[in-house]
């Protein structure tokens, strides 16, 4: 486990982007709920003769189940029981797994900190609304953030951009550089970068460094309560009303 996130070097001549707006993955960045995600999933699939391990499908968490589903299931039985196994998993996981999930520690403190330095703060998640609105509650961000995009609002979820690109359409006048995402998983990283914003990587979600640092992430950290401990010398260290770099 690393004690420190890791910096990719950067010219001495070239400032660093202040940062104007953060994005905030939810789903293993925010709330430990990967494990009950693709437990669901597990036992959603296989109502459907779908035998799937744990471990494939914490290789898919980030994603949401237009882009997990077909990673399984061939075409046909997609096309004639997507929605029910969707329907199915959602049902699986608000039964027998929402309630014993929690935030990790420093969630709140952390958005209080980029609040208090002048930062947009938006949630930007695969989730639908409503668990949404639930893991607001849980993380107990629902006082201190209200704007969102969830997978509600677009057609395709995570790697794909539009989950990013429509939260940025609620950031008018903020340019895209100066717009940072916080996610833990690849799929975060590689939506960022097809939405022109950069990404931070948090371990918490189960993926490896190198394969959030491969995907896109400038640095990565532990959890969120490492990148609070660590703010200062992080992209975010960078004041909001700081002078743009070149």
């Amino acid at each position: 486990m690393m004690t420190s996130p890791t910096l990719p070097p950067k010219p001495d001549s070239t400032p660093p982007l202040p940062v104007e707006a953060v994005l905030l993955d939810v789903d293993g960045t925010l709330v430990n709920s990967n494990e009950a995600h693709a437990k669901a999933w597990q036992e959603a699939l296989a109502c459907y003769g779908c035998e799937v391990s744990l471990e494939q499908l914490r290789q898919q968490m980030g994603k949401g189940g237009d882009e997990l589903m077909p990673v399984f299931l061939a075409e046909e039985q997609l096309r004639q029981s997507g929605t029910e196994i969707e329907e199915r998993c959602a049902a699986i996981f608000n039964e027998k797994y929402r309630d014993e999930l929690r935030a990790f520690p420093g969630t709140r403190e952390l958005v209080q900190r980029l609040l208090r330095d002048g930062r947009r703060v938006m949630l930007a998640s695969s989730a639908g609304g409503d668990e949404l609105a639930h893991y607001r509650k849980l993380a107990q961000i629902d006082d201190l953030v209200s704007d969102s995009a969830s997978r509600d609002d677009v057609e395709r979820s995570k790697p794909h951009p539009d989950i990013f690109e429509a939260a940025l359409e609620q950031l008018e006048g903020i340019p895209h550089p100066h717009v940072l995402v916080i996610g833990d998983s690849p799929y975060d990283a590689q939506a960022a970068r097809r939405a022109g914003v950069r990404a931070l990587g948090v371990l918490s979600g189960g993926f490896g460094e190198d394969e959030l640092l491969t995907a896109g992430c400038e640095a990565v950290y532990r959890d969120v309560a490492d990148l609070l401990a660590r703010y200062q010398e992080s992209p975010l260290g960078c004041p909001a009303g700081a002078p743009l770099g070149h």
